[in-house]
């Protein structure tokens, strides 16, 4: 009885540090709570999706629910976020025709920096990548247009995820 006692205290003893109460936030984003998200530059060769990018990054931020979104006026932070690649890899090739291939995978990386507003400083930097996979139509240029936003989509929530937890 007293074995069990101790093993029950010794287990409940190394388990208190599996969880952590309040936040989980990176200790350098502790003092932030308000985020501004503009427009992403885009150092690729796709057209016009500046917009979509920061869009979906400020749509992932609020799903998270870690930080609000605020103009830039009023933000304790800003987060500036380039494209820097916008990739199709092959993925899988056609039964009896290696040379053509069926579906391909869309990788996304961006940069990003988050500066804070009173100081001026970066706070967290670094990129994230997301992918997403489509088939090969009759259009690929289609295809991968349909394909980019779930691309930015996973990009956006791993960069969430990043600020939010820090991993």
């Amino acid at each position: 009885m007293i074995a069990r006692g101790l093993l029950l205290a010794a287990a409940a003893a190394l388990l208190t540090g599996c969880y952590t109460l309040g936040d989980a936030r990176p200790a350098m984003m502790r003092d932030i709570t308000t985020l501004a998200v503009p427009v992403s530059k885009n150092q690729t060769l796709e057209p016009n999706v500046e917009a979509m990018l920061a869009d979906t990054i400020t749509k992932a931020l609020q799903t998270d629910g870690t930080y609000k979104i605020a103009y830039s006026d009023r933000a304790d932070a800003v987060l500036e976020t380039t494209l820097v690649s916008a990739q199709r890899v092959p993925a899988r090739s056609l039964r009896g025709n290696v040379i053509a291939t069926s579906e391909y995978m869309l990788r996304t990386t961006v940069r990003y920096d988050v500066v804070e507003q009173s100081t001026g400083r970066s706070l967290m930097s670094g990129q994230v990548t997301g992918q997403t996979s489509f088939f090969v139509t009759a259009d690929l240029q289609t295809d991968e247009a349909q394909a980019l936003p779930l691309a930015f989509s996973d990009t956006a929530t791993k960069l969430a995820s990043r600020l939010g937890e820090g991993f």
